[in-house]
């Protein structure tokens, strides 16, 4: 049974799957061999569009016709190309460039409500008092409690341009009448970066969630600050991480790579050789590297996971990652929306390609994943074949490595099968443990803040009870999802870790949760092993 680590981002970001972009605003010249083939295509859709539009027996909507053409069309070729329509852009966009403008909240919608799970940091809303576990009731004059309310709709009523104004009206415990507050939306960061602090004394911890257009100064304020803290060692974490923008991975690798290193190149049938090098002296050049993988850890974390590797820079721990290789090139269409279009692949410095195979489709392109805990990769490393053909060496120590379908970690972490974790999933899928620990902190919030005044006390004395897991166990049976002790008592310690971790999250913030929940992580553990007691070089030369 599949343990999944919980990560739980804010609700107005957007996900990125699994991209690599290069922003091109132009289209290139079409080739001229292809040109009038491209005319009888072009000229034959357009007649079947004009014939339809003349005896089709119903009326049509020929932009969607167009749009589905296009998707159909782009699903042809791999799973990375794809439409964007004009709203879709706007959002990606938004994402990867690192802020939008808004009231600055990070919510749940929880039995029909929309309550504030926290307020950003100098955003509007903490500005003008707006508090955790406050439930909006109405925004502006529209009422917003029991309308079947969603992500994408206060998406749609928070969000607005720089200097507009909303009037939300809040109900607050213990306040006995609605409150009204005025904010005028201003623009709110997107972290990339969710948790940086110290471990052992001399290890620096960073988790980057994505590779967005302000991960490399976010990572570069993330290792000031744990410098300034006596970092010695970095442990970086990539686990989950689906990529972004290909240069964010090359300037991150600037930080503890010498300058002039080859980080990664691109390549395709219609765009030469590109080399991407490192260009900048970093903070951190000297100090022990190790980099936390797993098979969630696509594009953008593989070129900076293939980088380290390949140079020999730091150790990689985990599992094997995605398998993502392809770069996508982004093109504006006249309408407003746009196409990524693949046009390359990328190679690791030693000349490595690690695209796994997409030819069945993009559902086993994306379920492959599946596929190797079925086959017991997911267990024992050498369930996993590699052939010689795809056999490189390191460049420094010459290691052997391969590509191919992702970056094999140098130190395997298997995934923990001795549990069956099916209760503690069932109640995450039901939207169970979320929604108890949001009011949990709410109901209790004024004496936890009294009684754990920061995160080390909370850590150190806080206990889920068994009144808690009561409370939970009654509100999963009101789903329908049974416990059987034979499986919840095995991971009832896990269980309470994570409730604990996500009502440290509702405290203290995105950091704390990755705090307590990385205690019970074992690619954390051994990676934190390996950097305190100094067995980097040792894995590097010996590997």
């Amino acid at each position: 049974m599949f343990k999944f680590k919980i990560r739980i981002f804010s609700s107005l970001i957007i996900g990125i799957l699994f991209t690599t972009v290069l922003n091109a605003q132009i289209l290139p010249q079409t080739n001229q061999n292809n040109e009038d083939e491209l005319r009888s295509a072009s000229f034959k859709y357009h007649q079947l569009l004009n014939l339809l539009d003349k005896v089709y027996v119903d009326s049509l909507n020929i932009k969607d016709l167009t749009e589905k053409a296009i998707e159909n069309t782009l699903e042809q070729l791999d799973p990375h190309s794809v439409y964007m329509d004009e709203e879709e852009l706007k959002e990606a966009e938004e994402t990867m460039s690192g802020e939008f403008s808004g009231i600055g909240i990070q919510f749940n919608i929880l039995r029909d409500t929309l309550m504030v799970v926290s307020t950003v940091n100098g955003g509007p809303s903490e500005k003008v008092g707006l508090r955790a576990g406050d439930r909006i009731v109405k925004i502006n004059d529209e009422k917003v409690t029991n309308i079947g309310l969603t992500n994408s709709g206060v998406a749609k009523r928070l969000r607005g341009e720089k200097g507009t104004k909303v009037t939300v009206y809040v109900e607050r415990k213990n306040t006995p009448k609605v409150l009204d507050f005025l904010i005028i939306r201003d623009d709110i960061p997107l972290n990339t970066v969710d948790a940086a602090y110290m471990i052992n004394g001399n290890i620096g911890y960073v988790k980057v969630n994505r590779f967005g257009q302000k991960t490399p100064d976010e990572f570069h304020e993330a290792l000031q600050k744990l410098k300034e803290q006596g970092m010695e060692k970095l442990l970086l974490d990539l686990t989950g991480n689906g990529g972004g923008y290909l240069g964010a991975a090359v300037q991150m690798l600037d930080e503890f790579m010498e300058v002039l290193k080859l980080a990664v190149y691109v390549e395709g049938l219609h765009s030469p050789r590109r080399d991407f090098m490192t260009m900048n002296t970093g903070l951190i050049e000297d100090a022990p590297v190790v980099v936390m993988i797993d098979e969630s850890s696509a594009s953008a974390s593989e070129i900076v996971a293939g980088a380290v590797q390949d140079w020999d820079r730091g150790v990689l721990v985990g599992r094997r990652s995605f398998g993502k290789g392809l770069v996508q090139n982004q093109f504006a269409m006249p309408d407003g929306s746009a196409v990524r279009i693949t046009t390359g692949h990328y190679y690791t410095p030693s000349g490595r390609n690690i695209q796994k195979s997409y030819e069945n489709g993009s559902k086993d392109y994306y379920s492959e994943v599946f596929k190797r805990y079925e086959h017991g990769e997911m267990i024992n490393p050498d369930s996993i074949e590699f052939p010689d053909s795809l056999k490189f060496e390191t460049l420094v120590n010459k290691r052997t490595v391969y590509g191919g379908g992702g970056i094999m970690p140098d130190v395997f972490v298997p995934l923990d099968t001795t549990k069956n974790f099916s209760y503690l999933n069932a109640l995450y899928r039901k939207n169970i443990i979320y929604p108890y620990t949001i009011d949990y902190v709410d109901l209790h919030r004024a004496d936890l803040i009294t009684k754990y005044s920061n995160l080390e006390i909370f850590n150190n004395e806080f206990e889920v009870t068994e009144a808690i897991l009561e409370e939970v166990y009654q509100a999963g049976l009101k789903e329908d999802i049974e416990r059987k002790d034979e499986d919840y008592l095995p991971i009832k310690e896990d269980m309470k870790m994570s409730i604990k971790a996500l009502i440290a999250r509702g405290l203290f913030g995105m950091e704390a949760y990755y705090e307590i929940m990385n205690q019970n992580d074992d690619i954390f553990l051994k990676a934190v092993d390996i950097l305190k007691n100094n067995k980097t070089e040792k894995i590097l030369k010996n590997n």
